[in-house]
């Protein structure tokens, strides 16, 4: 196996501001950055690494979540994150990412927002079911891709920001 990258926290600075602009009411922010846990692979043959959400969610069919992690990513060039939900939540529940597969370029760690990875997730039941995930329960998954560019590719621009910023 090639070890092409490293999981950290993002500053509890940037992690406080980006909670904030989301869950104002949510006030102790403290101790959920602290309990953030760093995404890991389950089993030794496991290729996706865990995301755990740091609160705990209840998704009623059509609702919708942004979530923080308080994680970013340090990946070699050549190489992307792609996020994908847990297995099993989108099996038993139809859990989706509202962007379908989250796409984490080994620049975005660059970004003034200092790379931090939020997931928007869908609980896109059609049999009325609940998602439940509890405060430190994997809920989404993260797999390493080697990738290749074409040969008169002249990209030369750099990234500042997340969605979109590739575009502008």
């Amino acid at each position: 196996m090639k070890r092409i990258a490293q999981f950290e926290k993002v500053s509890y600075e940037r992690f406080e501001n980006d909670w904030s602009g989301i869950f104002p009411a949510k006030t102790d922010t403290r101790s959920i950055y602290d309990s953030i846990k760093i995404p890991s692979r389950a089993t030794k043959g496991s290729a996706g690494y865990d995301f755990y959400t740091p609160i705990a969610v209840e998704l009623h069919p059509g609702e919708s979540i942004n979530i923080p992690t308080g994680i970013r990513v340090r990946i070699d060039e050549g190489w992307v994150l792609k996020l994908y939900p847990r297995s099993g939540l989108g099996f038993k529940f139809r859990l989706q990412l509202n962007n379908t597969v989250g796409i984490i370029d080994s620049d975005y760690y660059y970004s003034d927002n200092e790379g931090h990875i939020f997931s928007k997730i869908t609980n896109d039941s059609n049999e009325d079911k609940t998602v439940e995930i509890k405060a430190g329960e994997g809920f989404m998954q993260g797999i390493f891709v080697e990738y290749g560019i074409t040969l008169d590719d002249d990209a030369t621009e750099v990234r500042n920001g997340g969605f979109g910023s590739t575009t502008k």
